[in-house]
């Protein structure tokens, strides 16, 4: 971790502020309840690390506790509410603020966040009056010869192929590999046709109990660390260039004004 004196430097340089966050929930009997904050707070490192020549970065501990009601009454499923979300997103850029950066960008892993992340950062900038900012990794586009390693696509929602390739790349150790077993793709297909389906165009409030018995929607099985490695290598790519899309946005007018009120 930095130390203060170097957080001013990255302030200095109108740097970016990155939030890893992402849950503490389970995720099958083959993953760790960690996986999405692990790879969230892989993804903010490798990306500082790839902008460091052009970009001033402070990569912040990740927040390991999100939005999680849908894995509720599982063992190891620690969520928070959306208000505390929302309370917790405010006082880390509130922070950020005066530190003296005024650019953050929350890096998530976990796929219940994105929703109240976004209205985490417009009230940041209402709130704070600074630029703010989320992506959710796992959710990059990727090339048409790794999406098509995915072979059940769309169905892959959660501790399936995507995520347990990628935790092969970056803690293969934590990774119970002969416990993997498909689950929950029945139960999504014969949803499939219908209008309020899980992960369709309609906000449907899914429980993984409706679903799965193991807690896993997708297939594990198909998991393989070297696709694990491109695909994360492929999307911190992209991150790296969002990063670098931050650096350069305009910070938001009433936040110049107030800044050139202040040196009147």
């Amino acid at each position: 971790m930095p130390s203060s004196p170097e957080i001013a430097r990255v302030a200095a340089r109108e740097g970016v502020a990155l939030v890893p966050i992402g849950a503490t929930e389970q995720h099958g009997p083959h993953l760790p309840v960690t996986t999405d904050t692990t790879i969230a707070a892989a993804f903010a490192t490798a990306a500082a690390a790839r902008v460091a020549r052009d970009v001033a970065t402070w990569v912040l501990p990740a927040l390991p506790f999100g939005f999680s009601p849908e894995h509720a009454g599982r063992a190891g499923t620690i969520g928070l509410s959306a208000q505390t979300l929302l309370g917790v997103a405010d006082d880390i850029g509130r922070g950020v603020a005066a530190s003296g950066i005024h650019r953050l960008l929350f890096v998530n892993g976990h796929g219940g966040n994105p929703e109240l992340l976004h209205v985490a950062c417009r009230q940041l900038r209402e709130n704070r009056g600074f630029a703010a900012f989320a992506v959710h990794v796992p959710g990059l586009g990727l090339a048409p010869e790794l999406a098509e390693g995915v072979t059940t696509g769309d169905l892959d929602a959660h501790a399936g192929h995507y995520e347990t390739s990628v935790m092969l790349t970056l803690d293969p150790a934590a990774v119970e590999i002969d416990a993997a077993r498909p689950d929950g793709l029945d139960a999504v297909r014969a949803a499939a046709n219908g209008l309020t389906r899980p992960f369709g165009a309609v906000s449907v409030p899914w429980h993984v109990d409706d679903l799965s018995r193991s807690g896993v929607i997708g297939d594990p099985t198909t998991a393989d660390a070297a696709w694990g490695e491109r695909a994360f290598a492929a999307q911190a790519a992209t991150l790296a260039d969002i990063v670098r899309a931050v650096a350069e946005h305009p910070l938001p007018p009433e936040w110049v004004h107030s800044r050139r009120r202040d040196a009147e």
